[in-house]
């Protein structure tokens, strides 16, 4: 007689086996392998370093280069960084690709511009390189498309120039973690100092377009839009926000009851910042907050302490307007294109969703040229961003009601103490004030050729005595 075993048992532990087997299966499918985490690390470096923004052309396709950059100098226009091998970077081998990330070298030899970074990304980790190049190579999309050719003026568009302008303010070192720092520290500088480039704008410039290391991140005008003072100092600075205040800035563009991002920060968060880690974005708040402070003597307070609340604007609603719109007072055009949004009183909305203007720092430094341009330009952000656009205001205001405008901004609700011109509004609208380096090069050229025409005089003098 056959004995009789229940199957029960069995086909419960084939179901687990079949489950674990299931698991164990989707877990080595979603595993990256060596390659694809080298691909993504890539990404991760490409997004901190900004790239998209400068080589991407708005309406173009990612990294397929052609954007318009203004620079004291003239135009210089991003070149495609695909792997197109006909237009882009797709024959570049490693050493090349690290020559031109780290030392602004083209594979053909040909200099770049320092309006690629390359200072910055100069100290970029090894293996942050390599990743950089297996994503380029591999993770982006080639674009056969040729990009706009720069064509700065003589002498700058003699490209060889910029071999003795790297020798002078090039370090190649790497970067090297500080001993006396902790590790997030040390992850904050690294970032903020090559990947984020953040003294590319935030650091001003001496005479030959280098930065000023000993102002390093001390405020820096570019052309348009100010980079502001963002090292430790109280007032001039970044001391007195605190550090979750900067990592949520640094993630979305706002920090309630100070300040929110336009034009190039803007840009910036939305294209970068905002993809980096909170991890990440912590350890650079907290190194700013550690970084050698830069005081301005002017600022007697810090930029998001100043202003009070409006009042009597209500009061000249029925009001008749002028005839000449030029003759307008700054309340009337504040209430006629202001106060709708940021409220008759200035506070704003009480979600911050729209900005309060009294303690903006936009209004508080000793430099109005943001608070200018964001009535220019606008306020614009990514789709993605959790913000609400300004729009630009430079098509309906004349210097003269803008300059109006932001004087009574700057009494009413900012330092008191700075004052619009009709002059800086009509610069600004134009693109900023231009740079007299180019006036001074070609001058100095035609010096030099003098000084050597009169050596050569001399000297056929001397032959003929």
């Amino acid at each position: 007689m056959t004995r009789f075993i229940s199957r029960a048992p069995v086909r419960r532990l084939t179901r687990l086996a079949l489950l674990l087997g299931g698991l164990l299966a989707a877990g080595a499918a979603a595993a990256d392998t060596p390659a694809e985490a080298l691909i993504k690390q890539g990404e991760y470096v490409a997004t901190a370093g900004d790239c998209v923004a400068c080589h991407s052309a708005a309406g173009g396709k990612p990294f397929a280069g052609g954007l318009a950059i203004a620079t004291p100098l003239g135009t210089i226009f991003s070149s495609n960084i695909t792997p197109s091998k006909s237009h882009g970077i797709g024959d570049y081998s490693y050493a090349q690709f690290e020559r031109a990330v780290r030392g602004g070298v083209r594979a053909d030899g040909a200099h770049l511009y320092p309006a690629m970074p390359y200072t910055a990304y100069a100290g970029i980790s090894d293996e942050d390189m390599h990743a950089l190049y297996a994503y380029f190579m591999q993770g982006v999309a080639p674009v056969d498309q040729d990009a706009p050719r720069t064509a700065l003026p003589f002498p700058f568009n003699i490209r060889l120039s910029m071999a003795a302008w790297n020798l002078l303010f090039l370090d190649k070192h790497p970067y090297k973690p500080a001993a006396a720092a902790n590790a997030e520290v040390n992850r904050g500088a690294y970032l903020a100092e090559t990947l984020t480039h953040c003294s590319t704008c935030h650091t001003p410039r001496n005479a030959l377009m280098a930065e000023e290391k000993g102002s390093n991140l001390g405020g820096s005008s570019l052309g348009t839009w100010f980079a502001p003072n963002i090292t430790s100092d109280a007032q001039s600075g970044i001391g007195a926000w605190q550090v979750d205040e900067l990592a949520h800035y640094l993630k979305t563009g706002v920090a309630p009851g100070k300040a929110q991002a336009a034009g190039p920060m803007a840009e910036a968060i939305d294209h970068s910042l905002s993809h980096l880690s909170d991890a990440d974005l912590h350890a650079i708040a907290v190194w700013l907050k550690q970084t050698p402070p830069v005081h301005d003597a002017q600022d007697t307070r810090a930029a998001h302490q100043w202003g009070e609340a409006a009042t009597g604007v209500d009061a000249l609603r029925g009001e008749a307007r002028p005839a000449n719109p030029d003759a307008l007072s700054g309340p009337q055009l504040y209430d006629a294109y202001c106060a709708s949004c940021h409220r008759p009183d200035g506070r704003g909305t009480p979600d911050g969703g729209l900005p309060p203007l009294l303690h903006n720092t936009a209004l508080g430094r000793n430099n109005s040229d943001n608070l200018v341009m964001a009535i220019l330009r606008g306020v614009q952000r990514e789709p993605a961003a959790q913000a609400v656009n300004m729009p630009a205001f430079a098509p309906l205001l004349s210097d003269t009601q803008v300059t109006t405008l932001s004087n009574y901004l700057l009494t009413q609700f900012g330092n008191p103490q700075m004052q619009v011109t009709p002059e800086r509004v009509a610069q600004l609208r134009a693109g900023g004030t231009p740079s007299p380096l180019l006036a001074v090069a070609r001058y100095g050229m035609a010096a030099g050729g003098v000084i050597v025409l009169l050596l050569l005089l001399w000297g056929w003098r001397r032959r003929q005595r």
